[in-house]
């Protein structure tokens, strides 16, 4: 059994490797365009396998069913909710961010209030990356290969210490060697053959869950016993006392999936490579489309875990790997755990690809080397992510012991995602609001938020009222204070936004339609499975 799963990894893993390969090494990756925006090239097939995989990844697969073990369908608000964050991406924000012609949304922010305003939003985005997104994904990604691959008995190491550590360096210096030797390019193409391959096992492991519940005797009936044994576990509205509470889903939760689909530079690079703007409305809407089926690959197999677990003891994040590795034949264990590896992959090469193209543009040849050249920056970029890569394989195997891995990543990102969000839609929205209240939103908001988690007795706000309230009211307020300075010391001159004329900057006619019939679709899941 070890033999199969092991050679069909392998297989692959290779594969995706070779044809990735074979599509990208003509690519210019020497180039600042070429190697951090793919030559902006990218067409709406790429755009959305790219979102889509750079969005998946072991956290949300593990940690999202884990949520679904404990709490059932109401934790899909990750999923659904973000559908409306892709719709206000492809029809509101796309369309600015092209016109500028940026490559990360900090030089937005340099167009929009200043310089100073750049290097802070830059500054905030890679200690973000380095201390929360980088190492999370690297621990969750070790730890649902070890229960999948059943890499103890694989290996014959007997201590988890040595193997996690182990597995967080061999995925960390592959994933390395994707974004730092290929740039976006190589991740988009490696993102969507991954994409496919995720999607497919995903929908496999529903299919052979069902007919566990089933005994076999077919996935409708699987499905039927589901609803009649835990009809709570797959009602769409959250209770109080649940991970997502159904009115969070109006505060923290929209805001939340607004900034990561909208705002967070290891999203949105992507978007920014498009060929047009018509391309990058299509591959946008099209994750959307692929995120409403979300629901169905990484909440029902955590359901459908509670349902033939629930009573053995696993634990909630424990039980995705449990499950796939039941269920399976060890056939499908090694392609799905080659899928597997291509998310944390991709998530992975994704942040650092991310990473490396705010320190090159922002800080390297924004405030250490003003002059220089191309090569120079690419270069930077690559000895910096190399660095990175390095801090984040020391970091990731330190957070061993933590509860809710799902939880602990929505809770970090708020710090940041709420101040930038803030910012980011002022900026765009107003003409008079000075570049001091940007600086006073970043800064202060990210302390705020912080000393509400952490600082007693502060930590008593998001305790009265949910924590995704409490971020809302931060966001508020933060609004609130950049449009009173607006006022009392607002910029002498309006803002208008040039257009750089880098991109095409035509929408896509059916742009607005597919948008609407998006946002209904939300609602219709939400009412057909209200309980």
């Amino acid at each position: 059994m070890h033999a199969l799963t092991l050679a069909s990894f392998l297989f692959f893993t290779g594969l995706v490797a070779f044809i990735t390969w074979r599509i990208t090494r003509r690519d210019d990756h020497s180039s600042t365009s070429g190697y951090f925006l793919a030559g902006r090239t990218l067409t709406f097939p790429l755009i959305a396998g790219s979102l889509l995989m750079t969005n998946l990844s072991t956290e949300q697969m593990v940690g999202l069913n884990g949520a679904a073990f404990a709490d059932g369908l109401s934790v899909m608000a990750w999923e659904v909710v973000a559908v409306i964050a892709l719709v206000a991406l492809a029809l509101f924000f796309l369309p600015r961010f092209l016109k500028s012609g940026i490559a990360t949304l900090p030089q937005l922010l340099e167009i929009r209030f200043d310089k100073t305003t750049q290097l802070i939003t830059n500054i905030i985005f890679l200690i973000a990356y380095a201390v929360i997104l980088l190492p999370i994904i690297l621990y969750s990604g070790a730890i649902g290969l070890q229960g999948m691959l059943d890499l103890p008995g694989l290996t014959g190491i007997e201590s988890s210490t040595a193997l996690l550590w182990l597995t967080v360096w061999i995925v960390g210096i592959i994933g390395s060697v994707y974004a730092l030797f290929g740039g976006l390019r190589t991740v988009a193409v490696s993102d969507t053959l991954n994409g496919i391959g995720l999607l497919i096992g995903g929908f496999v492991i529903v299919y052979f869950g069902l007919q566990a519940v089933s005994g076999g005797t077919g996935i409708m009936e699987g499905w039927t016993i589901l609803k009649e044994s835990d009809p709570d576990k797959l009602n769409s509205i959250g209770g109080s006392e649940q991970q997502v509470p159904f009115f969070t889903l109006f505060t923290g939760v929209f805001l939340i999936n607004l900034f990561y689909w909208s705002t967070n530079q290891q999203i949105i690079q992507r978007t920014f490579a498009a060929k047009n703007l018509a391309e990058g409305q299509k591959g946008v809407l099209l994750t959307g489309l692929f995120k409403l089926l979300g629901p169905l690959y990484l909440v029902l197999p955590g359901i459908i875990a509670y349902h033939l677990y629930a009573d053995q003891g696993v634990r909630a994040d424990e039980a995705y790997g449990h499950l796939v590795f039941n269920v399976l034949p060890p056939y499908l264990t090694g392609f799905f755990a080659a899928v597997m590896v291509g998310a944390i992959l991709s998530s992975f090469n994704s942040a650092l690809n991310s990473t490396t193209t705010i320190f090159s543009l922002g800080i390297y040849k924004g405030v250490l080397n003003k002059e220089a050249t191309e090569a120079q920056v690419v270069k930077s970029g690559k000895v910096f992510g190399w660095i990175m890569a390095i801090i984040t394989m020391i970091i990731a195997p330190l957070l061993a012991g933590q509860e809710s891995l799902f939880g602990y990543l929505q809770k970090m990102n708020a710090i940041y995602f709420i101040p930038i969000l803030a910012v980011v839609l002022v900026g765009l929205l107003t003409k008079r609001v000075p570049p001091m209240a940007a600086k006073i939103a970043l800064v202060g908001g990210c302390l705020l938020i912080a000393a509400g988690y952490f600082v007693p007795p502060f930590t008593l706000l998001p305790q009265i009222m949910h924590e995704f309230h409490f971020v809302a009211l931060v966001f508020v307020l933060l609004v609130v204070v950049m449009l009173i300075i607006g006022k009392l010391r607002p910029r002498e001159t309006d803002w208008i936004q040039q257009h750089s004329g880098d991109v095409d900057l035509t929408p896509w006619k059916g742009a607005v339609p597919a948008g609407i019939v998006l946002v209904v679709l939300v609602i219709v899941m939400y009412i057909s499975f209200a309980g």
